[in-house]
C-alpha cells in the first residue's frame, strides 16, 4: 500500500479524473460507500460536515444511510455554501428533503449522545490553520460524549503530511482514508487520534500512484522478499554470521541476538565476545560458536576473521569504553561483506560521525528515536516530528540502509524508497527486542537479495513474531525472549 503526502494525493485525484477520465463526483460515491460499510452495523448517526470535498464525501455517506434505513441526523459547521461535487451532494439531500442542521453546540451535543456512531467529514485532508472557537468546542463534544467516531480520510484537526494535532482534533475509533495511507496517519500523535486506519480503493487506477517512492508491508512483500531454500543444500548456503559484541553483564544482548540469525535461517553463527562472558553464550545458544577475545587488544585478530563471514553484526552489549570507536572504524575499513551496527555501535558512530564515510551500500543502521537524534545531532523531538524526511536524508546522504525503529518503522534504502513497517505493537518496548531485531536481519542478509529488502523482511517478521506473542499472552508480560521463540510462528512466510 502506498503512503503519500496531501498534494501527491490531489495529484493523483486529479490525474484519475482528468487524464484517465475518471468522473471525481464518482471518486466520492466511491469513497462514501466505502466509509458506510465499515458503519453498518450501527443504527443512529450524526454526521458533521465541513466543506469543501470532505463535506462532500459526509453528505454522500448521510444519503447511503438515509437509503438503508437508518436514523440520520446532518449537521453543517461551516454554512451551506458549497462548490463541486460537494455542491452536487449537498444538493441531492436537499432534494430528497433530507433536514440539514447548522450546529447548535446544546442541540449537536444531544444527539452525539444519543448517536451510535459520529462521522466526522470535517475537513480531512483539507485542513488549514489552527482549530479554535466553536469548532474546537465542537470537537471536545465529540470526544467526550461520542459513543464512536468513523473519521474520513484524516481526523479532523490532524496534519495529513506532519502527523501534527493542530491544537485541537478529533479523536476517531476509526479512519476510513482513501487510495493511500497519507503520511501523517503513520506519524504521532496523529497515529493516536486515528484509531483503526482502513485503506479503501475508491477506483484510483494504480498506475496513477505508481510514481510515489514510500509504501507500507504486508504479507505479500514479506513472502516476495523471503529467501527460497534448496532441499539439496548445506549450512555454508545460508549464510555464516559474525555477531562481535557483550560485555560483562551484557551477555543476553548477543545470546538474543545468536538465537534470533538462527531462527531467522542462518546456516551458522559465530559469537565473538570477551572471555568472562564466553560461557555464558556457550551455554546459552548451544548451535553457535564462540570465540573469547580482547575487544582492546585483539582487534587486529578480530578484522582479520571479518571476511570469512557473510555478515556482521556490531555492537549488541559491546559497551560504551572509547575503544568501541577504535574498533569500530577498523571493522568498517576492513569489512567487504554487509555489516548491520546496532545498540552500543550506534552510540560509538554517534561519537565518532567522521565514520559514515566508511559505511555503504551494504551498511544497515537500526537506532530508535533517541539514537537517531545523537547521529544527527537534534533532539528526539525533532526525529519524531520529521520521520520520513530525516531518514532519506541521512541514508541518501550516507549511501546506507536505515531502519529508524518505532511504531511504523520507516527503512530506508540508499537511494531514499522507503517502506513502512505495519507489524508490532506496544508489549515489543522491552529490553533485548533491538537485540533479537539485529539478529534477524543479520540471519537474513546472505541470502536476500539486497539491504534494503533484508531490513524491510526482518522488520515485518519481527513485528509479526511480538504480534503473535500479544496474542497468545498479551502485551504486558511479553519478552525479548518471546519474541525470538515466536519467529518460528512467522517464517512460513518463506517460499
Amino acid at each position: 500500500m502506498k503512503v503519500c503526502t496531501v498534494s501527491e494525493m490531489r495529484n493523483a485525484d486529479k490525474i484519475a479524473s482528468e487524464r484517465l477520465g475518471v468522473p471525481s463526483v464518482v471518486l466520492m460515491e466511491n469513497a462514501a460507500i466505502s466509509c458506510v460499510l465499515e458503519v453498518i452495523g450501527f443504527d443512529s448517526f450524526t454526521v458533521l460536515c465541513g466543506k469543501g470535498n470532505n463535506a462532500g464525501d459526509g453528505f454522500a455517506i448521510a444519503r447511503h444511510l438515509i437509503n438503508r434505513g437508518k436514523n440520520v441526523k446532518i449537521y453543517t459547521l461551516f454554512g451551506e455554501e458549497f462548490s463541486g461535487d460537494g455542491k452536487i451532494n449537498f444538493d441531492i439531500l436537499k432534494n430528497m428533503s433530507v433536514p440539514i442542521y447548522e450546529a447548535d453546540l446544546e442541540t449537536l451535543k444531544t444527539d452525539i449522545m444519543l448517536s451510535d456512531c459520529v462521522i466526522d467529514a470535517v475537513f480531512g485532508t483539507g485542513l488549514h490553520g489552527e482549530i479554535d472557537g466553536k469548532t474546537a468546542e465542537i470537537f471536545d463534544i465529540v470526544n467526550n460524549f461520542a459513543n464512536y467516531v468513523l473519521s474520513v480520510d484524516v481526523p479532523s484537526g490532524v496534519d495529513a503530511d506532519s502527523g501534527e494535532i493542530l491544537k485541537n482534533a478529533i479523536r476517531a475509533d476509526k479512519t476510513v482514508t482513501f487510495a493511500a495511507y497519507k503520511k501523517g496517519l503513520l506519524l504521532y500523535p496523529a497515529a493516536d487520534f486515528a484509531g483503526e486506519v482502513k485503506v479503501s480503493d475508491i477506483s484510483i487506477p494504480k498506475s496513477v500512484l505508481s510514481d510515489i517512492k514510500i509504501e507500507t508491508t504486508d504479507a505479500k512483500m514479506a513472502k516476495s522478499l523471503m529467501p527460497k531454500r534448496q532441499e539439496n543444500s548445506h549450512k555454508g548456503d545460508y549464510g555464516k554470521i559474525l555477531i562481535i559484541g557483550g560485555s560483562v553483564g551484557m551477555a543476553g544482548a548477543v545470546c538474543l541476538a545468536a538465537k534470533s540469525a538462527f531462527k531467522a535461517g542462518a546456516g551458522l553463527v559465530k559469537a565473538c565476545v570477551p572471555e568472562k562472558i564466553n560461557d555464558i553464550v556457550q551455554k546459552t545458544v548451544i548451535e553457535a560458536m564462540t570465540e573469547s577475545v580482547n575487544f582492546e587488544k585483539d582487534i587486529t585478530h578480530i578484522t582479520d576473521m571479518i571476511n570469512g563471514y557473510d555478515a556482521v553484526l556490531f555492537g549488541n552489549g559491546i559497551g560504551r569504553e572509547p575503544f568501541v570507536c577504535e574498533l569500530l572504524e577498523v571493522v568498517l575499513k576492513t569489512a567487504k561483506v554487509p555489516i548491520v551496527i546496532d545498540a552500543d555501535g550506534l552510540f560509538a558512530l554517534s561519537k565518532k560521525p567522521g565514520l559514515l564515510k566508511f559505511c555503504g551500500e551494504n551498511t544497515i543502521l537500526t537506532p530508535h528515536t533517541m539514537e537517531m537524534a545523537r547521529l544527527l545531532g537534534v533532539t528526539a523531538d525533532e526525529v519524531e516530528g520529521k520521520r520520513f524526511e530525516l531518514s532519506k536524508d541521512f541514508a541518501v546522504k550516507n549511501k546506507l540502509t536505515l531502519v529508524l525503529k518505532g511504531n511504523h518503522t520507516i527503512i530506508t534504502a540508499p537511494d531514499g524508497t522507503q517502506r513502512v513497517n505495519m507489524t508490532g505493537n506496544s508489549g515489543m518496548a522491552t529490553a533485548g527486542s533491538g537485540d533479537s531485531l539485529a539478529g534477524i536481519l543479520a540471519g537474513l542478509l546472505p541470502t536476500c537479495k539486497n539491504a534494503f529488502d533484508a531490513a524491510t523482511l526482518a522488520v515485518y517478521v519481527h513485528g509479526k513474531a511480538g504480534d503473535f506473542v500479544a496474542q497468545s499472552i498479551g502485551k504486558t508480560s511479553l519478552t525479548a525472549g518471546d519474541i525470538v521463540d515466536a519467529i518460528s510462528h512467522i517464517l512460513p512466510v518463506e517460499n
